[in-house]
């Protein structure tokens, strides 16, 4: 693998090599041989005020998560497993996830904002054999036990530290505590063995599962060298759920790969103002996140926040505002530079250091992969012409990092893999300088302060309601968020509009799914618009919103 610094992007992408070795894992391969060549902060770790700060080293990384891999192996855990992880940021991920990977066990990443029914769906789907959740989320897997047949053994991390007492449970610190520090594999894990299984929204059926094979760690090295530009003595904080792919990002592969100490810290909410002062006491040198926060920042008087430390500023889920960009660059001196991907690839395409950033663009494609604005048939389309973002897949080997397809959907990976590319579902236009400019999803996909949310997963929970006899949802720009849901609907026969029965449909929609999905506005509809074979025009209503 050669990666060169990049001081002139064109040469840089003609000298760039990435090749996949046969065996990789990021446990032994990333965190162990630090710990022993060049052992340092890995983590910065802050509670939910802003007052405890834990620093830990890749040493302790590469202890801990053996005695978690050793915890999973008494458990009864075979290479292959897949494990419901639903841990927030705190420590314990580290530990399972890293001991997962060690063990050869396939970690599913989840969201504690989902609900019982959200997580019945995933663990059925996956057939998992193991849930590893936080004390407040075990009520959560306890009440959908009994319809989760694959369920073998339960875990319970203590949110706050120390052991959790629950009947059914293995209590995860005092399980480690009583397992060796040293693991040893029984053989060495293949690169393109899986690592990592993530849920990804459709438009027209429930989330996706999206396959990460360890592999994908490694590539994220493209990620850290080019988009984030970091090193070894930088300190890094990326904003996201540990639930979301952009963890797997900006909080554990990309920094790691770089040597970079990343920093956690366990909020509940976002508290704007100790994000800022965080900055200053943590000294953050490079810091990536959604839009939606900088807007927020940008509304705040900055001047008396110490923000000297920063060196670099990131953005990613959707382009800023110019205004946005101007605050921010006024106040530290960073442009924040936009950056895309997926959860079923690494960084795509950025706005890098070595280049100008022209305000709004995705930017150019990574250095090692060819990416290009395409129409329905494959064809390259010139400069300012509407098409799809697509990665070529035809060549003698994958692009690093892209995932082979969907488990279970072949109908999707049809639809994703054609003519020799792999179709983002998101459309761009290429200026005459190679610069990427969004154009919008090519699917449904609503965008609401970097979550992805499924118009098919907030109607299927409408539908519950027996007020509800139709609905349709679309995203509605909004100047904070991006964009928020907005459900039109249908009332059944003896239900009358009224903001109360509006009111009703939200907490109930709430109540069934993960609250960031609900309809922040319902509009009330004697009929939908639809097509002669009654399918629901969603693009009729979004012109409308």
């Amino acid at each position: 693998m050669h990666l060169p610094d990049m001081t002139d992007y064109e040469e840089t992408c003609r000298q760039v090599r990435f090749e996949a070795p046969e065996h990789y894992n990021f446990g032994f391969d990333l965190i162990d041989a630090r710990a022993e060549t060049a052992d340092k902060t890995a983590c910065v770790a802050v509670d939910a005020p802003g007052e405890a700060i834990t620093a830990f080293t890749f040493g302790d990384l590469a202890r801990s998560s053996n005695r978690f891999a050793n915890v999973l192996r008494e458990l009864g855990a075979r290479r292959g497993d897949l494990a419901y992880v639903m841990i927030p940021r705190i420590p314990a991920w580290y530990d399972v996830l890293i001991g997962c990977a060690k063990a050869g066990v396939v970690a599913m990443p989840a969201t504690s904002l989902l609900t019982p029914r959200d997580i019945e769906y995933r663990v059925n789907a996956s057939r998992a054999r193991f849930a590893i959740v936080t004390d407040d989320n075990a009520d959560k897997v306890d009440a959908v036990r009994a319809a989760c047949p694959s369920l073998e053994r339960l875990v319970v991390v203590s949110r706050r530290g120390g052991s959790e007492s629950r009947p059914g449970w293995t209590d995860l610190r005092a399980a480690m505590d009583a397992a060796p520090a040293s693991f040893a594999p029984e053989r060495p894990t293949r690169a393109d063995e899986p690592m990592l299984v993530y849920f990804t929204s459709g438009t027209t059926s429930m989330p996706k599962m999206v396959p990460r094979n360890h592999g994908y760690a490694l590539a994220h090295a493209l990620t850290g060298r080019y988009w984030m530009d970091l090193r070894e003595d930088d300190v890094h904080w990326t904003l996201s759920d540990t639930g979301w792919a952009k963890a797997a990002w900006g909080v554990l592969f990309a920094p790691w790969q770089m040597g970079a100490a990343i920093v956690l810290h366990d909020a509940e909410g976002f508290d704007a103002d100790l994000h800022l002062r965080l900055i200053g006491r943590l000294g953050v040198t490079t810091f990536c996140a959604p839009p939606t926060v900088y807007r927020m920042f940008a509304q705040m008087d900055l001047d008396g926040y110490d923000l000297g430390s920063l060196r670099h500023s990131l953005g990613a889920g959707e382009p800023l505002n110019p205004e946005v960009i101007k605050v921010w660059e006024e106040v530290t001196g960073n442009v924040i530079r936009d950056g895309y991907g997926q959860t079923e690839s690494i960084n795509l395409l950025a706005n890098y250091p070595a280049l100008p950033v022209r305000h709004g663009s995705m930017g150019k494609p990574v250095p090692g992969f060819d990416i290009d604005v395409v129409d329905d048939d494959g064809a390259r389309l010139g400069p300012g012409e509407i098409g799809h973002i697509a990665v070529r897949v035809d060549g003698a080997s994958r692009p690093p990092g892209l995932f082979d397809g969907y488990i279970n959907a072949p109908e999707t990976n049809e639809t994703a893999f054609r003519h020799g590319w792999y179709y983002t579902g998101d459309t761009a236009t290429r200026d005459e300088d190679g610069y990427f400019w969004f154009v919008g999803r090519a699917d449904d996909i609503i965008s609401s302060a970097s979550y992805r949310i499924s118009p098919f997963e907030v109607e299927s929970a409408l539908l519950e309601h027996p007020a509800v006899a139709e609905s349709a949802v679309v995203g509605q720009p909004d100047e904070l968020r991006g964009e928020i849901v907005k459900a039109y609907v249908v009332l059944a026969e003896s239900y009358e509009p009224s903001p109360a029965l509006g009111t009703e449909i939200q907490d109930f929609v709430k109540e069934l799914t993960a609250p960031y999905k609900y309809p922040r506005e319902i509009e009330f509809r004697p009929a939908l618009p639809k097509t002669i074979s009654g399918k629901i025009r969603r693009v009729e209503l979004r012109a409308e919103s």
